[in-house]
């Protein structure tokens, strides 16, 4: 019988028959294979049966080879019973279904064992191999996965659906000079000739796209009572002493919410090529090198990916329709610890630059005729999540609650919620109306406060594109200098004599005061002249400044006026990261510099097409019409 739904019928970017049949744990055993690039092996799925009777079991897949498929009497039975299967052609935004057929139906609460025998192929988009000389130590090679938003089918057939949660163990063998690492416990090791076996299990139940794994030259040094930072040998101790605050985040995440529910919280800091700030895989949270500032000035991306392990791998999104569930939440409570830590000041100031990000994406929709990605809940039928991926779901789903904890009365009467929220919905995935049923419950009982739920705009605020439907007020206490240091230079466009020959307020600021300077000149209507660009080149010596942050801004606001003194350290800063926060909005910029700059922009992708994770070599393929 042909399978009743084309799409899983709680989420439009997966095949999964998950109303006939859900995974309750995957075993993985996988041999890492760094000669042909492929990892190759099996997964064992255990399922339940959870319609009527089922007699079929529909997997999503991305350019995997399907070697066998077999019906197992036990988890570790030798019992087989080979199953007929087909992989359908494939589909370009969300690869081939894969239907495995039950000899006979199998009946409602049943439990079966699935075991796939399978290889990774050269297409994979999960994984990144690295050689030698793509690393910090330039001896060994490396590969890292990243399976946000639908890449987790790239690596294994599994139901990949955020609407799907599961328990996972794994036994992975790899060369013996190297280490494995998941987003699991580790349970163990052997050594096997040259090989070595690494053991891991994941015992709370999570979304496939937070499966991970990393294999390569790495070090660790333990940097609090439940943390340990991971890395190659040659930056192990910038990374332990970066991130040393990573306890007092999780202690007062806890102290806003509920106990931290995964045991270890380790960091793993990527080489340059990985595309995200950091990535929230449970257990083991990956992040840039960027954010080795040598200052301690970005970790605060440490808080957002901790804050994660409540909103998003504890309370999961449903579907990519709802991601803001994840990352809106995840904004507000990473805000909500720099303000614990730091004062509502610095809560309220990176409010400001967040809002300004927003609008850098609001409007990039509108230039390439995408305003429907603006939407707090976009419709994502038969479309990739990772072209609506921005800071909307992130910037317009903090300033939604932040409206929604004014409105109602406060920290003091939010905070109570956001907890209970967790407590309601931790280890289940959930949509927007399972959200916004739970608020207007959670405030039933208090006085008017149904009123103040019945006076939201719902239907602007998750459904209409563009920026909020309300303009929050922020402290901009912070930010007064920044505007005042923006303003002196903005004058100096009529008369470049009149620009600042002080770097007194500059070297006053703090990393992300410098940041919001340069936020503030890329707000202006009308750029500075080159004269001017390369005086305050000079004075703030520009060239210099090894904060990520900042380089990016600088080298954007010189790109945006067409300055093309610029051009070479753009290209070699392109040549260095891979983070697509930086990437993208720059070869974007290039590109709109003329010829030349369009010229650069080809070159320096060319250049490092391979360099780059496959996300972010096809989004900037994209961006540049390639």
């Amino acid at each position: 019988m042909a399978p009743k739904h084309r799409f899983c019928p709680t989420d439009p970017n997966s095949f999964a028959n998950t109303d006939e049949i859900k995974i309750n744990h995957s075993h993985l055993a996988l041999d890492v294979d760094f000669e042909k690039r492929i990892l190759a092996g099996s997964v064992t799925h255990t399922a339940t049966v959870v319609g009527k009777a089922v007699s079929h079991f529909v997997l999503d897949t991305s350019f995997l080879s399907i070697n066998d498929v077999a019906l197992i009497g036990g988890a570790n039975s030798g019992d087989a019973q080979k199953l007929k299967f087909e992989l359908a052609e494939r589909d370009e935004k969300f690869g081939s279904r894969l239907t495995i057929h039950f000899a006979s139906p199998i009946s409602e609460g049943q439990v079966v064992n699935v075991r796939i025998a399978y290889a990774t192929t050269e297409h994979c988009t999960a994984l990144q191999w690295l050689t030698p000389s793509q690393t910090v130590g330039k001896k060994f090679p490396y590969l890292f996965s990243q399976c946000q938003a639908i890449h987790a089918r790239s690596m294994v057939p599994i139901m990949d659906t955020p609407g799907v949660k599961i328990t996972y163990s794994a036994d992975i063998t790899g060369p013996a000079n190297l280490r494995a690492l998941m987003s699991a416990i580790r349970t163990g090791e052997e050594t096997v000739g040259d090989k070595k076996i690494f053991h891991f299990k994941q015992e709370t139940s999570i979304p496939s796209y937070l499966i991970a794994l990393c294999v390569g030259n790495l070090a660790s040094i333990k940097i609090g009572p439940r943390s340990t930072v991971w890395s190659e040998p040659e930056v192990i101790e910038a990374a332990a002493w970066e991130f040393a605050s990573t306890e007092e985040f999780i202690v007062t995440g806890e102290n806003l919410l509920t106990p931290y529910d995964w045991g270890i919280y380790d960091l793993l800091v990527l080489p340059a090529s990985f595309p995200y700030g950091g990535m929230e895989n449970p257990c083991l949270t990956f992040v840039t090198p960027t954010l080795l500032a040598g200052d301690r000035s970005l970790v605060d991306v440490v808080a957002h990916e901790i804050s994660h392990s409540w909103f998003g791998n504890l309370v999961t999104t449903q579907n990519w329709e709802h991601f803001w569930l994840n990352e809106g939440f995840t904004v507000f409570l990473e805000r909500k610890i720099a303000g614990r830590l730091h004062g509502q000041a610095v809560l309220e100031f990176d409010a400001i630059i967040g809002l300004k990000a927003l609008t850098e994406s609001v409007d990039h929709y509108a230039e390439i005729k995408r305003p429907e990605f603006t939407c707090l809940c976009p419709r994502l039928e038969n479309q990739d999540p990772d072209e609506a991926f921005s800071s909307v779901p992130y910037e317009k789903g903090f300033n939604f609650l932040f409206y929604l904890e004014k409105e109602l009365g406060g920290p003091s009467v939010f905070e109570p919620y956001l907890k209970a929220h967790v407590q309601k919905f931790a280890h289940k995935s959930i949509n927007t109306d399972d959200f916004k049923k739970y608020l207007y419950e959670f405030y039933a009982d208090k006085e008017g406060k149904t009123a103040v739920l019945e006076a939201v705009d719902w239907e602007a605020w998750f459904h209409k594109p563009g920026m909020p439907p309300v303009t929050n007020h922020f402290d901009d206490s912070l930010a007064v200098a920044c505007q005042q240091l923006a303003d002196e230079w903005d004058a100096a466009r009529s008369d470049p004599s009149a620009a600042p020959s002080s770097r007194t307020a500059w070297d006053a600021f703090t990393s992300n005061q410098k940041v919001m300077f340069l936020e503030k000149l890329l707000q202006k209507p009308h750029h500075l002249p080159a004269a001017v660009l390369a005086h305050f080149s000079t004075l703030y010596t520009m060239s210099t400044i090894q904060n990520a942050e900042i380089r990016f801004r600088w080298q954007w606001l010189c790109l945006i006026a067409g300055y093309q003194p610029i051009f070479p350290e753009v290209a070699a800063f392109l040549g260095q990261v891979g983070r697509m926060k930086f990437v993208r909005p720059l070869y974007r910029a290039l590109d709109k510099c003329g010829a030349e700059g369009r010229e650069v922009a080809k070159q320096a992708f060319l250049k490092n097409r391979t360099f780059y994770h496959p996300i972010c070599a096809a989004m900037v393929a994209k961006d540049l019409g390639l």
